[in-house]
Formats: structure tokens, sequence, C-alpha cells
């Protein structure tokens, strides 16, 4: 898992999670990352999102274009992509998160170029300084590339995504 583009630290709990998979026979390993992932994240199951690669340093989402994602004219709705970029920007922070800390979006601009033509993919990357960032401190903030493409390979929207951490602690009413 670990390569020259991260950081190398302990795997946190969604990294042991998923390298459970190894433990689970090949023919439902898909089944079962997708129950991991949304339990994770529970809407991202009602969209059905494609969890096509999670790496510390990478997270590929993909999601087809199907009727229940989209819009009035046939393509993928803006919630939805919305979500696609979300995802996949707070997967690839919380492959990274220390377990004594709690990922958080803080903010997101999205500005519609082109319309987007058949299924989405978003591909999410963390530098290794953004990495060790996240495993010395237990608060902090980064802003998370991602890159969002249509079937054909064009960009119809341009994301950016900020999370932050926090320390993990009992919830106030």
């Amino acid at each position: 898992m670990v390569d020259s583009n991260t950081v190398n630290h302990p795997p946190n709990r969604l990294e042991r999670q998923l390298d459970r998979l190894q433990d689970v026979p090949a023919f439902a390993r898909t089944w079962y990352q997708g129950v991991v992932l949304r339990r994770a994240v529970p809407f991202t199951g009602t969209a059905g999102l494609d969890f096509l690669q999670m790496r510390r340093e990478r997270v590929e989402i993909g999601l087809k274009n199907e009727k229940k994602v989209q819009n009035h004219i046939g393509g993928i709705h803006a919630s939805a992509m919305n979500l696609l970029a979300e995802t996949a920007t707070g997967m690839v922070v919380g492959m990274n998160v220390r377990d004594d800390c709690t990922p958080l979006a803080k903010a997101l601009t999205m500005a519609f170029r082109k319309r987007a033509t058949g299924a989405m993919r978003a591909v999410a990357t963390l530098t290794p300084a953004q990495q060790a960032l996240m495993q010395a401190s237990d608060k902090g903030e980064v802003t998370v590339a991602v890159t969002v493409t249509d079937e054909a390979g064009v960009e119809p929207v341009e994301c950016e995504f900020i999370w932050a951490w926090i320390p993990s602690g009992p919830l106030k009413s």
C-alpha cells in the first residue's frame, strides 16, 4: 500500500478495515468494500458510487449516468457531481487522518464549465507534505486536489475542497 508518493504511517481505522479485504473471498470483495465505505459515508450507497481505487495518496470514485442521479437534460445532476467530488476528497483525507481525529468538510467551490456526458470519475490526491501534516497534528486543514472528468475525458466541473480535522471527543449537546 505504501510507495514513494505517500507518507509511511501505521494504518488508520479505515485502512485497517479495507486491509481486511484480503481475507474476504474474491467474489465478495467489492460488496464488502462497499459495506465498509457506506458505513463511513452512508449516502454514497444511495447514489451508487463505485469506489475504484483507495490509496493513501489517491482515491478514485466513479458514478454511472443512471436515472436516479440525472438532471432534467439527462446528464449527471450537479448535486451528484458534488457528492462524487466530496466523497473522493473525504476518502483520501479519511485514509490519512489519525484515529484520534475526525475529518470535517470545511469549504467547497464548484464551477460548472461544460455539459457533462455519460459516466463521471473523480480523482482526489494528497501530497506527501499534506499526509505528513495530518499525522503530525491533531488539528488542521488541507486543500484537497480533485479532478472530475466525464466519459469523454472532459472536465465539466472544477472543484476545490478544504477539509479540516479535529480531535475526536465526546459529543456535546
